[in-house]
């Protein structure tokens, strides 16, 4: 059609300025680009997805600046896995690695639970999208004969802390890829954070060493930097102990932030070092959590009585200034009447929603229940022996070449199921 031809242009102007036409001719379509750079290139491997893609169109009828661009990189994971089973154009195109690094990028970024089994022999880790008809959705199983917990998650992967005879440790993997490999060297360490460390591309762990006796390493902050091969580096900066009291980080314009006592702990992940902020001043209230909103930093705070929810968002964040933006009043009444029920049961997630607030609260140890930012319940989903975290997981089908570095790496195998 005229308008998808149209579109296709704009897009190959943008993306790829490729050979000029003739004068007064339109700009060559995508398939015409990637047949002259073929040409070009003659038998050398294809330098990006659109040459990767050949001069026959994907989808008859469609330019691929249409049906990759458009079409494929919007699929969730498991589709586009299956996509590329189709032939073996559909799998190159598919497979290029700027592609799947758009494609990741246009991923929702969805609050992570995981759920145990019977027998408490595996997890099920699993996402909760509030645009599917299926809520709950799982993304993979692993084997967890002695427990397995959810510690940070960034790009897709995913860091998790085992117990063999209970010694905890830690692991990596990506549970879209089947990737995972143990940290050996950091059976020591307690976790921090996980964060890219933009100027170098590494991913990197904050970590806290508190030795057992006074002739062992120093103790304080470290980072360790994935699949380099080297041992975990001190930096200085105040005693960040108490941070290990709390649960996770959030990851906002390029820094770690934890909501303390009064104030605002933040870890810059490319000067890695500490400082502090502000926190709006929330009286009687028993817990509070930071998130993500509207390219906002949020934050949000439950009163002792469990009964009120106050909703705050940073409006100026280099000027430290907070907004009170909602107090939500809890069904409490109705969520008792409902679920025949008065035990204590909130434990609260942020997640947000069209550009909105949606709370998350576990009730027993088989519901979860959605309510709005007008205090209304909304939803409520079942599944048994299901467990929460503070967790937001972006769906990945990079591969990083940071497992190939870690000792016991293994793909497609032991513990996923």
């Amino acid at each position: 059609p005229p308008q998808l031809r149209a579109r296709a242009r704009e897009r190959i102007e943008s993306r790829h300025p490729g050979p000029a036409s003739a004068a007064g001719s339109p700009p060559l379509l995508p398939a015409e680009v990637a047949t002259t750079r073929l040409r070009r290139i003659g038998n050398s491997q294809p330098a990006t997805m659109a040459e990767a893609a050949g001069p026959t169109p994907l989808l008859h009828g469609l330019p691929d600046e249409i049906s990759i661009w458009e079409i494929l990189v919007r699929l969730p994971p498991k589709p586009l896995l299956r996509c590329r089973a189709v032939c073996r154009a559909w799998r190159r195109a598919a497979s290029a690695r700027d592609f799947l690094l758009a494609h990741h990028a246009r991923q929702p970024s969805l609050p992570l639970l995981f759920v145990d089994t019977d027998d408490q022999s595996s997890i099920d880790i699993i996402t909760c999208d509030q645009r599917a008809a299926d809520e709950l959705h799982s993304v993979a199983r692993l084997d967890a004969p002695s427990g397995v917990s959810l510690r940070a998650c960034c790009d897709g992967l995913l860091l998790l802390r085992t117990w063999n005879k209970g010694v905890p440790s830690l692991s990596i993997c990506n549970p879209v890829t089947r990737q995972y490999a143990p940290l050996h060297r950091l059976d020591d360490f307690r976790l921090l954070g996980m964060y890219p460390h933009s100027p170098t591309g590494q991913y990197r762990l904050l970590l806290y060493l508190a030795p057992r006796f006074e002739d062992d390493a120093q103790r304080g902050s470290y980072v360790f930097t994935l699949g380099s091969g080297q041992q975990p580096r001190h930096i200085a900066g105040p005693d960040a102990k108490e941070l290990l009291y709390f649960r996770g980080s959030t990851l906002f314009r390029g820094s770690l932030h934890w909501h303390t006592d009064g104030l605002i702990m933040v870890f810059d992940t490319t000067a890695e070092s500490f400082r502090q902020m502000h926190s709006p001043i929330v009286s009687d209230h028993r817990s509070g959590d930071l998130f993500e909103t509207s390219d906002m930093l949020g934050m949000f705070s439950l009163n002792a009585q469990a009964t009120i929810v106050d909703i705050w968002v940073m409006q100026d964040y280099e000027g430290e200034v907070w907004a009170f933006k909602r107090r939500v009043a809890l069904p409490i009444a109705e969520i008792m009447v409902q679920f025949q029920n008065s035990g204590d049961c909130w434990e609260l997630m942020p997640a947000s929603c069209h550009g909105d607030v949606l709370l998350l609260a576990k009730f027993d140890d088989d519901w979860l229940l959605q309510i709005g930012i007008d205090g209304k319940l909304v939803a409520s989903l079942h599944r048994s022996f299901l467990r929460p975290t503070r967790l937001r997981l972006k769906q990945s089908l990079v591969s990083h070449n940071l497992f190939l570095a870690l000792e016991g790496y293994v793909i497609n195998s032991s513990p996923f199921i």
